[in-house]
């Protein structure tokens, strides 16, 4: 398993942390580029004056002919339908299931903890995980943020 900031993943240009594991197949170029869920568009003035959407992961020429730079469609992965897929609610196009995009924050050492031997788990593995490790933070005489 290996984590990798990619700072193209993203529609957005947010750096995202993705998952690449041996075995496993998510989202990459291969995809049929579509905006179809468009949570994370982005809002451009049309030549009308009306308010626009665009997506870098949406088909180039569309993404283009919005106003868009090409260049900026380069690497881009649909966000919306990849983190949808990965908790179960992949879409169905042309009897293919949306795949996932797997992404992390730098701490993965705690995933062999939490598996303990299974192949999944849980989100109250988690909270146990968690609870479970939790650190004592000195008591100080005085607080370091008053209000009032």
């Amino acid at each position: 398993m290996r984590i990798r900031t990619d700072p193209r993943a993203s529609s957005t240009g947010y750096p995202f942390k993705v998952v690449e594991i041996d075995g496993i197949t998510q989202q990459d170029d291969r995809r049929e580029r579509v905006c179809d869920l468009g949570y994370l568009r982005t809002a451009y003035r049309t030549e009308s004056g009306q308010i626009g959407y665009r997506c870098a992961a949406e088909p180039i020429e569309s993404y283009v002919a919005k106003g868009g730079d090409a260049a900026d469609t380069v690497g881009r992965r649909c966000l919306c339908n990849g983190l949808t897929a990965n908790v179960g609610l992949a879409q169905l196009r042309n009897d293919e299931h949306e795949l996932p995009l797997l992404t992390s924050g730098d701490d993965m050492a705690c995933i062999t903890a939490l598996l303990h031997g299974r192949s999944t788990y849980t989100a109250a593995n988690v909270v146990d995980y968690l609870l479970g490790h939790t650190i004592a933070l000195p008591v100080t005489a005085e607080p370091r943020v008053r209000f009032g």
